[in-house]
């Protein structure tokens, strides 16, 4: 039989790798470098070449997309049918055992798996029937902890709680946990690689079998492994059998959830033999790219080691912009963005990667400003993500009594033993009594027509609300925008989720601080109060302004969700020293290794065009901050970069002298305007021009005001009155 279409246009290393004899093998695979079809390929050759049964070969990856795009790929090569291959992700194999061997784990046979939702819902009840205290054992917190152990191969009764009270009451959920899913047939999935894993272990017989059977294992993106699967995989391949593994450990990004990538140093030195083999030839970036990222990861130590080359242009320079700020880098990308499109390119073909989703605010506003279709890539717009229109409901409502759609939102939200029971009677009688919500609330706890409980939880939200507005009534926006996200129990209750979800949710609430400091009152909209205008605006940006799915848009995403994807171009924005590294991951190298390789993972999703930006200030959590560009662009060498503009010349006074002002730059006159001057705004009174930036009517100046701080005002809108 003729096989050489399996290795016609591979390169030696892939060729070598699709051809390789059996063993044990390490695919080490740079981006770009067409792992996924040397993989499908080697698969191929195993049953054409090798003669392996479809029903010996496992294939495993992570996501059910690439398991079907594997599948796909496979049954287009091979000439016959491939019905009897294991190929899934590792929950969906380990289902598989599990549903064939219930008896033998010691499961029901119509067992049912249940989500994270319906999990967190089961660990809150055990948490109330053990009379804990939510608020030291908040459910997600707990739900965290067990998922945690269970990836680590630890039961409840593996672990020593010692002699904290905590450890103990962590570890007594655990273990109600654990009976309450065995008694009702519960499985979830953290349980089902753990159950898969003690079922293989536990059954001599079962094992030898599987180990028999698959006579090749094949894993995609090894380096994402966590312990177990990594324990799992090494059990299933101990007999003589092999196991290929094909990764990257320079795109090792997430540690923050379990991935170790030291499994693959432990396959080097815990299997037979091991081969590995490098594909190092990219067929995706240019010459700069590939180089600068080279240079970039060669600052992590404790490396494999490999060195990404093609054959194919240098290409343009990585372009650094040094923006004044986050504003000047907002506008950079955008008219960046602008001409590409006025060069015939399509939108979908850029992409914009942040390292926290916080960071899309201001491309939002400014892509609908410009009638710019966008789509998040596995996100929400800003103004639509849940922490943000719970805290937008608490100032709707303390803004408005009336607004019975705030009032359902929040008035259970944190927790206050406000029930369902409580809400009908609350709604009946507003219909009834044809009264809003709050109306009804206030009637129902002065008539008595609720229990006690709910009558004083009821009327603590209504105070709350209330007393809200009589301490913020005197605040600029911003401040009081903070007091409520902070007095409201928002914040807490978002902090208590754990884990990256709640990292993002906490930015999220200090962007919207941020957001709400750099509001101004439109022109048309003067006659409104601050907070009435912002509401105004949060509304209409959360309109349905976002691109459809498949609708020819610029993508915008964290470095995360891109890894696995590419783009003809790419901006890498906010590339600074505490945003990207962040300030915790400065202090600590195995952070920071892995901050470089989420770097590294941006640099290449670039095709042709690279454009890293940082801004000399930017607006977080309400405050102007300074940063330096980030040590990541220090380490890319000179000859495969271009500065847009050297580090910024800003015109801006130096920030400890606002009384006695000392310029860094040369001030101009900016309509009428100059740095330093005394000047006076109609509702935040008197302040000192700190910096200025533009020319005309895109002009804006940066005011200091004694009372509300610094606030960037356009020029032409800002009816700024010089004294």
């Amino acid at each position: 039989m003729d096989v050489s279409y399996l290795i016609d246009g591979l390169n030696d290393f892939q060729r070598a790798a699709v051809s390789a004899p059996e063993q044990n093998m390490l695919v080490l695979a740079g981006a770009g470098s067409g792992k996924t079809r040397v993989l499908t390929h080697r698969i191929a050759w195993l049953m054409q070449v090798e003669k392996i049964p479809t029903y010996g070969i496992l294939a495993v990856t992570f996501t059910n997309k690439a398991a079907k795009e594997m599948r796909g790929r496979i049954t287009d090569i091979c000439p016959f049918q491939i019905g009897g291959m294991w190929i899934g992700t590792f929950h969906g194999i380990a289902h598989r055992l599990l549903r064939l061997h219930y008896q033998e784990a010691n499961l029901p046979e119509q067992f049912q798996i249940i989500d994270s939702d319906d999990q967190q819902k089961m660990v809150k009840r055990i948490i109330k029937s053990l009379n804990l205290d939510e608020k030291y054992y908040p459910a997600k917190d707990m739900q965290w902890y067990i998922n945690d152990k269970k990836d680590e191969g630890l039961r409840a009764k593996h672990i020593d709680a010692g002699y904290s009270l905590q450890d103990k009451q962590r570890l007594q959920v655990y273990q109600a946990y654990e009976e309450a899913c065995q008694l009702a047939g519960l499985v979830d999935f953290a349980e089902l690689l753990l159950r898969a894993h003690e079922l293989l272990l536990n059954n001599a017989a079962l094992l030898h079998h599987y180990q028999d059977r698959f006579k090749h294992v094949l894993v995609d993106e090894f380096q994402d492994t966590n312990k177990l699967q990594y324990a799992w995989l090494n059990l299933l391949t101990d007999r003589d059998n092999y196991l290929t593994i094909v990764g990257d450990d320079d795109q090792s990004i997430y540690g923050w959830r379990g991935a170790d990538v030291e499994n693959i140093q432990r396959f080097l030195k815990e299997k037979t033999n091991p081969v590995t083999i490098r594909l190092e030839q990219n067929y995706r970036s240019t010459g700069h790219i590939l180089n600068a990222s080279n240079k970039l990861i060669q600052n992590n130590s404790d490396r494999l080691g490999k060195e990404l080359w093609t054959s194919g242009e240098d290409g343009e320079p990585i372009a650094i912009y040094s923006a004044f700020n986050d504003y000047d880098e907002t506008r950079y990308v955008t008219s960046q963005i602008q001409a590409w499109e006025r060069e015939g390119n399509k939108l979908c073909d850029c992409a914009i990667l942040y390292r926290s989703n916080a960071q899309s605010r201001l491309f939002e506003e400014q892509f609908m400003a410009n009638q710019l279709p966008y789509h998040i890539y596995g996100g929400q717009r800003f103004f639509d993500r849940l922490e943000i229109k719970d805290s937008i409901a608490y100032l709707r409502l303390m803004n408005n009594h009336q607004d019975d759609a705030a009032f359902e939102r929040i008035v259970n939200k944190p927790k206050r033993k406000i029930g369902n029971t409580t809400l009908d009677k609350i709604r009946l009688c507003a219909r009834e009594q044809g009264y809003t919500m709050w109306q009804a609330s206030v009637f129902l706890i002065e008539e008595k027509q609720l229990s006690a409980g709910a009558r004083s939880s009821l009327s603590g939200f209504i105070e709350l609300v209330s007393r809200f507005k009589s301490e913020t009534s005197e605040l600029p926006l911003f401040q009081m925008v903070d007091h409520i996200i902070n007095h409201s129990g928002l914040k807490a209750m978002f902090e208590a989720e754990k884990g990256e979800k709640s990292r993002s949710r906490i930015e999220n609430l200090q962007e919207l601080v941020s957001a709400t400091k750099g509001f101004v009152i439109p022109e048309e909209e003067q006659e409104m109060d601050e907070l009435t205008a912002f509401l105004a605006y949060a509304a209409l940006e959360s309109g349905d302004n976002q691109a459809d799915e498949f609708e020819d848009a610029v993508q915008l995403m964290t470095m995360h969700s891109a890894k696995g994807l590419e783009f003809s171009q790419v901006f890498m924005v906010g590339v600074e020293e505490g945003m990207f590294p962040g300030q915790r991951s400065t202090e600590d190298e195995t952070r920071l290794a892995e901050e470089r390789r989420l770097c590294y993972v941006g640099m290449t999703r670039a095709m042709q065009k690279l454009t890293i930006c940082h801004a000399e200030s930017r607006r977080l959590y309400g405050q102007e901050k300074f940063h330096s560009a980030s040590r990541f662009i220090a380490e890319l060498p000179e000859k495969d970069i271009h500065f847009v503009r050297k580090q910024a010349q800003v015109k801006r006074m130096q920030p400890a002298s606002i009384k006695a002002p000392v310029f860094n730059g040369e001030s101009q006159d900016v309509q009428g305007f100059k740095l330093g001057q005394q000047v006076k705004h109609v509702k935040f009174g008197e302040g000192t021009i700190i910096a200025q930036e533009g020319s005309g009517e895109n002009s804006r100046l940066q005011v200091h005001f004694s009372d509300v701080g610094s606030k960037w005002l356009m020029t032409a809108y800002a009816r700024l009155e010089a004294i």
